[in-house]
């Protein structure tokens, strides 16, 4: 792994200083930081350092035959809310990708998703701290019509660790049937067919059963499968997938060795003005890191979707949802979207489009085994297997409309009703139940100048109980954009977490300047979730790309 981590390097950096034709160059710089001050006014602990920063720099280069790249970071004094590990600074990132006709050979570190992800998918999102690449090899060949085929191997980045403690290998095969179908092709027919299995090579722990001498006898290898179909006609869209995985005792389940299953069926009609989107899943202990004493968001080979709807909006992103890989979950979610037309009674001049969302989440009703000693360790978690569903996690539904009024002025409204059991997803509370409301406007004065504003109302008689936000901001093109905004929790703390802030854009440069105040929370994307301790102080965030 050193030979390939030192190749990998000085074909990187012979690249870089190639100036041969075809061969073009990009790259990236980021830097995010903090400067808190001494007295946090709003509880939060504090901090010993008096800047805190994470700062990332990417370069590639990309020609006919060979791309590559480098990732360097320097998080020697991370931001808020990132675990203890996520310390350090070095090249966590480094690749070499060789292309021929329908043949190509990845060495260093990569990322690969295989279906929906239930067995695989290895991605980096730096505002949760995930990044769970893989270093080693990949190879992918789709010369034969139809047919592309994918394997690798090799092992996971956890934070600044890539020791053997543990290997991944994987091989995936996908085929388009529609390619050897000329009826198919003819009616506009697309149908497709995909495999992919997974295997975790990890080594033997000591690990003991409370109040016993017995050690757990643990798997050294786990599989995992996956099959899936996708079908596509006239706007007719349909994705089915199932998934199963072997015994996989871990911190996630308990130690436990019931075996991991997933499914889900997925379908979408849409026509000129409307659409429908419905999609079930229901998975079982498909928790799969490559560690099995792994906790919080690292060393994940795989991603459930969350079937939730993404929010945006500050307070209807206050209770996010957290896929709940173990013990499982059902889960279900729809929309409907319809445009009025342009002169209709409803539609006006400019057309009024409207959206409903609905996610509805919940446990698996299944009797949980009650051993001598009190511990799940070794057993298999249930007393048997059970297809009724348990009790609410999540809820949500919302009803959103966009209206353009004329050419400078358009509005966005919301209204959402939420549902989320804070003890089943945070450990603690109960459950939440609130409603939400959003307005949000903008106006063009002219060509440079443009003002967009928010105002949004959280009511709950639970946990903190109600909050209110507004925001503006103010857009001078092409180099400045002025923002102000506040969240204020008057039905509890009476506490304000205001924040201001300035932006400028140049070529490839942006930079914020601000200062304010941030509330505690969970930071989410993709049903992964991170702790955000609250924090105030001067925020400043760079990118530059060239």
């Amino acid at each position: 792994m050193k030979r390939l981590a030192t190749f990998c390097a000085a074909a990187a950096l012979c690249a870089a200083s190639a100036s041969s034709q075809g061969i073009t160059h990009h790259g990236s710089i980021q830097a995010d930081v903090l400067v808190p001050e001494n007295d946090y006014a709003i509880g939060t602990e504090k901090y010993n350092d008096k800047v805190l920063g994470n700062v990332y720099a990417n370069y590639g280069f990309f020609s006919k035959w060979l791309d590559g790249g480098l990732r360097v970071e320097y998080l020697e004094h991370p931001l808020p809310g990132f675990e203890p590990d996520f310390k350090g600074w070095g090249v966590p990132n480094f690749f070499v990708k060789g292309k021929y006709k329908g043949l190509e050979i990845t060495a260093g570190d990569f990322y690969e998703q295989f279906g929906s992800g239930f067995i695989l998918r290895t991605y980096e999102e730096r505002s949760l701290g995930v990044d769970n690449s893989i270093r080693g090899g990949r190879v992918k060949f789709s010369g034969v019509k139809g047919l592309r085929l994918t394997a690798l191997a090799g092992v996971q980045r956890v934070f600044w660790d890539w020791s053997d403690h543990s290997a991944v290998y994987g091989g995936q095969a996908e085929w388009d049937m529609h390619e050897h179908s000329r009826w198919m092709r003819d009616h506009r027919i697309v149908w497709s067919l995909g495999a992919s299995y997974v295997l975790k090579h990890e080594r033997d722990e000591d690990l003991l059963v409370p109040g016993t001498n017995s050690k757990l006898r643990l798997p050294l290898n786990v599989s995992a499968f996956d099959v899936r179909t996708h079908f596509y006609h006239s706007g007719l869209d349909l994705l089915a997938e199932f998934a199963w995985k072997s015994q996989d005792p871990s911190f996630d389940n308990k130690y436990t060795y019931r075996p991991g299953t997933a499914i889900m069926l997925s379908g979408s009609y849409s026509k000129p003005g409307w659409s429908v989107f419905l999609q079930a899943k229901r998975s079982d202990n498909m928790a799969f890191r490559s560690r099995r004493t792994q906790s919080l968001t690292s060393a994940f080979i795989n991603n459930l979707p969350p079937f939730a709807y993404q929010h945006t909006y500050a307070l209807a992103a206050m209770y996010p949802y957290a896929t709940q890989n173990a013990p499982g979950e059902y889960a279900f979610q729809g929309s409907f979207a319809y445009s009025f037309k342009r002169g209709t009674k409803f539609g006006g001049k400019y057309g009024t489009k409207f959206k409903l969302n609905a996610s509805y989440i919940c446990g698996i009703d299944r009797k949980v085994l009650s051993p001598a000693n009190g511990s799940l360790m070794g057993t298999d978690w249930y007393e048997k297997d059970s297809w009724k569903m348990g009790e609410t996690f999540y809820t949500d539904i919302n009803l959103q409309m966009e209206k353009k009024v004329s050419r400078d002025v358009n509005f966005n409204f919301m209204y959402m009703y939420q549902r989320y059991n804070q003890t089943q997803i945070e450990g603690h509370g109960g459950m939440i139940n609130s409603n939400i409301f959003v307005a949000e406007g903008k106006f063009r004065f002219n060509k440079k100048l443009t003002l967009r504003a928010e105002l949004q109302y959280l009511q709950t008689p639970d946990d903190k109980r109600d909050w209110c936000y507004g925001l503006a901001e103010l857009s001078v093109l092409p180099y400045l954009m002025f923002t102000v905004s506040d969240e204020w929790n008057h039905g509890s703390s009476m506490l304000h977490y205001y924040m201001g802030a300035v932006t400028f854009n140049y070529k490839g440069n942006r930079l914020m300047a601000g200062y304010g105040r941030t509330r505690a929370g969970y930071n989410c994307s993709g049903g992964v979730c991170r702790y955000v301790p609250a924090s105030r102080g001067f925020q400043i965030a760079y990118t530059y790309n060239f």
